[in-house]
């Protein structure tokens, strides 16, 4: 089996730079698990990062799609499986970064997303439904059939909610429990699943850092350029964090104090779902930033169990 590290964790845990540091020192290329890095003028909000901050390290998966286009997780298996191929070829090892916890398992256990297991009819008659009575009743009626994916999926994440609900009227089995089966797959690859983790009061403190820096390098003004360029707020990419928070305020909905807030809020909230995600899947080995003294004593307990699971 060929070799794949995945290193994920929660948002501004500070997954970046070491991802960088981790491809330098094992001839590494990356591959972003991230559902918004993917677009294309959403730099600010996603937290993108810079090509100089690339120090040379191959990047996949970011930047490559328009902001209409609606990026799920099928496509990223297969954008991600083809970079991955490439990789090999030019004999690296791909390292898969990014907090998007189904990406991460769409591509680790080739998870099967069969479009024949579909009925546009059904599908059709919810997202009438959506329209007419918006995504939080979708998702009320969600969690009346499948609390256990209710719990997982956003309500604001329409597309996945429908999927939900679909799979469900198709089979009258919860889609959490075909999850959970093609959870028990065995993975195509020799993986070393590492998520880095850091104390919860810590973890918000940066998250408050990074939101109040994105205000300050211009997040308003990208937001008010992509509604410009005719990217409405009903897009999936203008329901990512970062962007559907700042829409109410450049439409007079709210002030840009009730934007902030509310994004500050909403991405602890999401914080707390990666870590939840996390603490679910099998084979994950934990790094908790508060049990390390340095950045370089992370990196080297990374390369001490590359070294002893591969034997390299």
């Amino acid at each position: 089996m060929k070799p794949l590290v995945i290193l994920t964790g929660p948002t501004a845990v500070g997954k970046t730079e070491l991802s960088i540091s981790l491809a330098k020192a094992i001839g590494g290329e990356i591959i972003s698990a991230d559902s918004m890095q993917v677009y294309k003028y959403m730099n600010i909000g996603t937290a993108k990062i810079r090509q100089e901050e690339m120090e040379g390290v191959p990047h996949h998966l970011i930047d490559i799609l328009e902001p209409d286009v609606a990026f799920n997780v099928a496509m990223f298996k297969e954008l991600a499986k083809k970079a991955a191929d490439e990789i090999y070829e030019r004999g690296h090892i791909p390292i898969v970064v990014g907090g998007t916890g189904f990406y991460i398992q769409a591509l680790l256990y080739d998870i099967d997303f069969s479009e024949e297991d579909s009925d546009q009819h059904i599908r059709s008659e919810l997202e009438q439904l959506a329209a007419q009575k918006g995504s939080e009743y979708l998702h009320d009626l969600l969690r009346e059939v499948d609390p256990e994916s209710a719990d997982q999926i956003h309500h604001h994440n329409v597309k996945r909610v429908i999927r939900a609900l679909e799979y469900y009227r198709m089979h009258g089995e919860k889609i959490s429990i075909h999850n959970e089966r093609e959870r028990q797959k065995q993975s195509p690859y020799q993986f070393l699943y590492f998520v880095l983790t850091h104390d919860r009061q810590v973890l918000y403190e940066r998250i408050e850092r990074r939101i109040d820096k994105m205000i300050q390098e211009g997040l308003v003004e990208e937001v008010d350029n992509l509604l410009k360029m005719g990217y409405n707020r009903n897009l999936v990419s203008m329901q990512g964090l970062g962007y559907k928070e700042i829409v109410p305020y450049l439409m007079g909905e709210c002030t840009l104090d009730e934007a902030v807030y509310v994004l500050k809020r909403d991405t602890r909230h999401f914080a707390k779902r990666q870590l939840t995600w996390f603490r679910r899947e099998r084979d994950v080995r934990w790094l908790d930033k508060t049990q390390f003294a340095s950045e370089k004593e992370i990196l080297d307990e990374i390369q001490n169990t590359i070294k002893t699971e591969w034997s390299l």
